[in-house]
């Protein structure tokens, strides 16, 4: 049997900044091939932490759903915002992820004063910040936007899923299963499929 991998550790994450109006920010559906990006901007507020803040997908839907409703209540401010099918098409799925994040960030109804913001890169906003390897684990201002964000998008795939049942929408969320991969071969893509990401390329050369 082999031996367990002991969990991956990050240095400590220090932050220049020691106000109340840090921004976490997160997106969800950068995979998928279909519908939105979804980004999430949340400022919480110190006086009133949120237990079991964590990467979303490591909660079950049930726990994110309440957390969301947790944060919402509780969180100084928060925004939820997009970028469309056609706007990843037409950007790239990298570039129309900073869009959505800035659009989160310009939609927070307290002027965010740094950004705290999940990956590599920051998404060009003027709001100074840094970005965090893994900070949906590391902070939980990244963690609340994480699950805000999934649970945005999860609500957008259900949606979609109940005009399209035949896809499985509600299952895999729009990410490239076998199921969803099946069903495009079997139906097509939809108006909410991204034209740019190959299966649906593909499918589309295809069907035209």
């Amino acid at each position: 049997m082999p031996a367990k991998r002991a969990p991956r550790t990050y240095p400590e994450l220090v932050i220049d900044y020691h106000g109340e109006r840090l921004a976490g920010v997160d997106e969800v559906g950068r995979g998928p091939l279909v519908g939105a990006v979804v980004a999430a901007a949340v400022i919480l507020d110190p006086a009133r932490p949120i237990d079991g803040l964590t990467d979303s997908k490591r909660l079950s839907a049930a726990r994110r759903e309440a957390l969301d409703l947790r944060i919402r209540e509780q969180a100084l401010a928060f925004a939820v915002a997009e970028a469309s099918p056609e706007e990843i098409d037409q950007l790239n799925i990298y570039h129309a992820t900073h869009l959505a994040m800035r659009r989160a960030i310009d939609a927070l109804p307290l002027a965010a004063e740094y950004l705290l913001v999940d990956g590599n890169r920051l998404p060009g906003h003027v709001c100074p910040g840094q970005a965090v390897v893994k900070g949906d684990l590391r902070h939980p201002a990244i963690s609340a936007a994480s699950i805000l964000a999934k649970v945005a998008r999860d609500a957008q795939m259900t949606e979609l899923d109940a005009r399209h049942p035949e896809y499985g929408f509600a299952r895999h969320k729009g990410y490239p299963t076998r199921e969803h991969l099946d069903a495009l071969v079997r139906w097509g893509p939809l108006a909410a499929h991204r034209r740019s990401f190959a299966p649906v390329r593909e499918q589309l050369a295809l069907f035209s």
